[in-house]
């Protein structure tokens, strides 16, 4: 019998000291065999990234591990030197983190970033490094690998920084690789690659994998067993198809009730009420009982002990606590979803909207080209709708955005909001109209001003518009958003750095919004999930242009553009029996500042014909109401 290659035994990891002491990793024991891949679930916070550092002994200066005992094969790697430790970092231990960008380093070639993990950790090949760096790009699916491993990575995509950070990982032939969050970041056609890329590898090399993660599309991919975590210990483990047949902690239940589904378009989504408690207490009860349905005495007055043993088990005091629970794919669930009407008064019209911005070479900044971030875009969004823009990083989304909202001034094309045209409106007037059209932005951490009160970030809009200072305290309870009462809110990708539990809350908070004040909302995402749970129409971008406009249903369930297809192939199903076929796009977005001849997909479509590379085709009307950019058709 195979032996793991990983075995965490009763693992705990402290920060600080005395009063201030906080427990992010609590009693964890896992274990990983040869070939598998082991995915670690849970919301940010719990301690999954934690564990991984642990593992790798790459804690902060003041963390320390306090107990337990971490074997790679039969090594004790809290046994090791830091000397002997950073032989096994990169080594028979790899790491993929979850920003390949801040893990890069900016001034030196991928190729030398490479060349430096073969260098160190694989003495076969120190004779041949640049050949061997070549081989590991080859590996990882990076075209023409002679050229780019001499490129920055700055000169990379997303998708391809995360390839040289796998191939990085490899370098060292790992028996146990750390994937932390790897495809966050990425668009769910650059995921679908990285994804199947891993699998490949493993089954190639046979090393186990440690996948961190809190997408449950993700774990159904490609896992063979999953272990939940919360607070900073876990409550779960199981195969996978277990585990998303009947989930048995409740922790576990509730992340799927949070879930948006199509087919729970018509109520609100069950988020997990309250807040994970501090790790900084000791705990005389069960972790999760202030916000378990399901809690009773007991759980308040002991810590629950494990049920099962290491392969599968939880952690709870009932045996059949939420048993009756439905998971993700029962079709009991289906409710009729929430038709488009056609008919609404609409609130925005765009037509033919277009951003370019110049790009000026030489000593007299001549302008010798455009960036054409934008490139004639129409939209129709009707008072009280949501209108869903999908699309890859880089096709265009937020500059459509922030061109509708005149933060950015069109070059070319019309924004009518409520039968005023935008573009004509500058100073005072614009400032004025900007009350009933508002933005959330992406990252709040990064919008926000840290020396400022929230009190004072809520009433920003409100000194801008000059309400004086007795409205403004009657409305601080409203968020930034809302305190102008806007007709109309763009949401820039608002939910993608967030747990499933956080996303229901934000989700059931704009629908609730919505229903009560007739809000509008043009929605920018990559999140097809969210897409199908909340939007009313779906606007698919490529480029700079709009290639399928319709209802959400058309969209998602009979998508007719090629890309559409593609898009929607590759997102990942939080379900192990469901079979897809990914339509593999090949190579990466072109440049908006050379955009191909013809359609401007046709170099990556499966389906282009002459006809594609000679003209873009005209945007038509189709029977059945939505709009269509395509020659087949």
């Amino acid at each position: 019998m195979d032996k793991p290659v990983l075995q965490i035994n009763n693992l705990t990891t402290t920060i600080g000291r005395g009063v201030d002491r906080v427990v992010p990793v609590s009693d964890v024991s896992l274990r990983i065999m040869p070939g598998e891949t082991f995915a670690l679930l849970g919301e940010s916070g719990c301690g999954k990234s934690m564990t991984a550092l642990s593992i790798m002994r790459l804690l902060p200066p003041s963390a320390d591990i306090s107990d337990g005992d971490i074997l790679l094969e039969q090594s004790h790697l809290l046994d090791l030197s830091e000397r002997a430790m950073r032989a096994e970092r990169g080594g028979r231990v790899g790491m993929i983190f979850q920003e390949p960008m801040t893990s890069l380093n900016p001034v030196m070639s991928i190729g030398r970033q490479i060349g430096e993990a073969v260098k160190l950790h694989d003495v076969d090949n120190s004779k041949r490094v640049m050949a061997r760096v070549e081989e590991l790009l080859n590996d990882v699916g990076i075209p023409d690998p002679g050229r780019r491993m001499h490129e920055y990575p700055h000169q990379l995509s997303g998708g391809m920084k995360q390839r040289v950070m796998i191939a990085m990982a490899l370098a060292g032939r790992p028996r146990l690789l750390i994937a932390d969050e790897p495809t966050t970041a990425l668009d769910v056609t650059i995921q679908a690659q990285v994804l199947q890329l891993m699998k490949q590898l493993q089954q190639q090399t046979g090393m186990a994998i440690l996948l961190i993660t809190h997408d449950l599309g993700v774990v159904a991919e490609v896992a063979d067993r999953v272990g939940i975590m919360y607070a900073g210990e876990i409550v779960e483990t199981a195969d996978v198809a277990a585990f998303f047949s009947q989930p048995r902690h409740p922790y576990s239940q509730r992340l799927f009730e949070a879930l948006p589904t199509p087919q729970k378009r018509n109520r609100p989504l069950k988020a997990i009420e309250g807040q994970v408690p501090s790790l900084n207490a000791e705990f005389v009860s069960c972790r999760f009982v202030e916000r378990c349905p399901y809690a009773q005495a007991l759980c308040h007055e002991q810590i629950p002990q494990w049920r099962g043993d290491d392969n599968s088990g939880y952690r709870c005091h009932f045996e059949d606590a939420g048993s009756d629970v439905v998971t993700v794919a029962d079709p009991e669930l289906a409710e009729e979803s929430i038709q488009s009407d056609s008919t609404a008064q609409s609130l925005l019209d765009v037509t033919d909207l277009k951003v370019w911005f110049p790009i000026k070479k030489g000593i007299f900044h001549r302008t010798v080209g455009q960036v054409r971030a934008v490139d004639g875009v129409d939209l129709r969004l009707s008072k009280g709708k949501t209108l869903a823009l999908v699309g890859e990083s880089g096709c265009g989304k937020t500059t459509a955005g922030k061109g509708i909202l005149q933060l950015i001034r069109p070059t070319a094309g019309s924004v009518i909001f409520n039968g005023e045209e935008l573009t004509e409106l500058k100073g005072r007037a614009l400032r004025k109209r900007r009350a009933d059209i508002q933005l959330i932005f992406q990252d709040p951490a990064s919008s926000m001003n840290p020396r400022m009160t929230v009190e004072e970030i809520i009433a920003e809009g409100l000194v801008v518009q000059g309400i004086g200072r007795e409205q403004r305290q009657q409305r601080i309870a409203i968020a930034r958003a809302l305190i102008l009462e806007p007709q109309l809110i763009i949401c820039d990708e608002p939910t993608s750095a967030l747990d499933v539990s956080v996303q229901a809350q934000i989700l059931n908070l704009l629908k609730d919004l919505q229903r009560q004040r007739h809000i509008s909302y043009l929605f920018i995402t990559h999140n097809l999930a969210v897409v199908s749970y909340l939007a009313d129409e779906v606007a698919v971008m490529y480029l700079g242009r709009i290639v399928e406009q319709g209802s959400v249903e058309q969209i998602l369930e009979e998508p007719m553009h090629p890309y559409t297809q593609a898009l929607l192939s590759a997102v990942p199903v939080p379900d192990p029996d469901a079979k897809r076929e990914v339509i593999r796009l090949q190579g990466d977005m072109p440049s908006p500042a050379n955009p191909p001849s013809g359609c401007y997909f046709h170099p990556r479509c499966p389906q282009a014909m002459d006809e594609c590379r000679m003209s873009y085709p005209e945007s038509r009307e189709m029977d059945d109401g939505r709009r269509l950019s395509c020659h087949l058709f």
